[in-house]
């Protein structure tokens, strides 16, 4: 008999949402600069709105990266190929606003340092096979559903611009069923019922027979609710109906609300910059840990103070699924993982780029994803970890 039953909610966004494109712009940036120059220093910030791009921030590097053809190229591929879209990488406008890193941070990094304070988490539960909770995996498969089915022109009346939620219903902590599915994409005029002037009703039902059903599967049931396109109309979408800035979306960016979140956004960030690195290592650590049935789910935190490599402090909560005290944990942590600035891009190889490897973890989350460019996905320490379940 189930003894305690919640819902919990997560939400994922497509590419094409606006601050998804300026994410995918200042990775775009760090990788050119990785490609030609692996010790390159970048904190690359873009903002969007309608016709416009700006690409701002301090980069300190020898290589040089033509802006403007890169962010083309990035908003070519993401679909804003026409005017319909409200954004056109033909026409829009970039404004390049680049200088070079303060030398007051230089100095501490140049140390080996972290290359600023603040805490991150990491975390990682067996809920899904990537070692994720299920709410913000399905979100991001909704999203990754409709660009496939937009770019192959299956479904072409979809637009680049989308989101998605899922509300799973847990039963004694374990993921159940879906309730409910939001999925929200921009569209053209030609699924505009003529007499209703809405998103049309066989528009609805195409988008759930071919994005939901083959996502969600067998988490659907009678009772779950679909919500396609709420308003009525996604006409408007894109920078043309809303601004984008990079690190706007970091839950979505990490799990979905389902721990804490230290505050650091991603994307635009060398791996120096410990917001990105210290998370992606956090996230090495739980996977491994979680891979090694040491823990059911476990979430790690990481705080670093600008200049000095160690972290200040490690904090580790393993929900009571543990199999040794979460103070034991922590040990096993120290004792096997490279915590420092300059062990993270070790380990991780953080520094190499083939000129896209960041651009993919711009959009539809840093974690769960499998791939090279994803080497925190690894679970190559969990065989050593073992050993501590007996």
């Amino acid at each position: 008999m189930t003894k305690h039953k919640y819902l919990f909610t997560s939400e994922s966004v497509t590419e094409g949402h606006p601050d998804k494109v300026c994410d995918q712009v200042s990775d775009g940036v760090l990788d050119e600069v990785l490609r030609q120059d692996p010790s390159g220093r970048v904190a690359c910030e873009t903002y969007v709105t309608m016709g416009l791009i700006i690409i701002g921030g301090e980069i300190t590097t020898n290589a040089y990266v033509d802006i403007h053809k890169l962010c083309r190229d990035i908003l070519k591929n993401i679909g804003y190929t026409h005017p319909k879209y409200g954004f056109d990488y033909h026409t829009c406008a970039i404004l390049n606003a680049i200088h070079t890193q303060s030398p007051d941070i230089s100095m501490g990094v140049d140390r080996g340092g972290a290359g600023d304070q603040g805490m991150m988490m990491g975390y990682a539960c067996n809920e899904t096979p990537e070692l994720m909770p299920l709410p913000i995996m399905l979100a991001h498969k909704l999203c990754l559903k409709m660009a496939e089915l937009r770019k192959k022109n299956i479904l072409k009346y979809l637009g680049p611009d989308g989101k998605s939620q899922v509300t799973v219903e847990y039963h004694d902590n374990k993921p159940a069923r879906v309730t409910s599915v939001v999925l929200a994409s921009q569209h053209t005029e030609e699924v505009v019922d003529k007499k209703t002037g809405l998103f049309s009703e066989d528009a609805r039902k195409e988008i759930i027979e071919k994005v939901a059903r083959p996502v969600l599967k067998n988490y659907l049931d009678k009772e779950t609710q679909f919500f396609i396109n709420q308003t009525g109309l996604f006409l408007i979408g894109g920078p043309q109906s809303d601004t984008g800035m990079t690190g706007r979306k970091i839950i979505v960016d990490t799990y979905g609300g389902s721990v804490a979140h230290g505050g650091g956004a991603f994307s635009g960030k060398d791996p120096t910059k410990v917001d990105r690195s210290a998370a992606y290592m956090g996230r090495y650590v739980a996977k491994n840990l979680v891979a090694a049935k040491l823990a059911d789910k476990l979430m790690i935190q990481l705080a670093y103070v600008i200049g000095r490599a160690d972290p200040v402090s490690i904090m580790v909560n393993t929900y009571g699924t543990g199999k040794v005290s979460d103070e034991k944990m922590v040990k096993i942590i120290r004792d096997h993982f490279e915590l420092t600035p300059h062990g993270i891009i070790a380990e991780l190889k953080l520094r190499e780029s083939d000129g896209s490897r960041f651009g993919k973890t711009a959009a539809y989350g840093h974690f769960g994803r499998e791939g090279e460019a994803f080497t925190w996905e690894k679970t190559d320490v969990a065989k050593d970890l073992k050993k501590y379940v007996k």
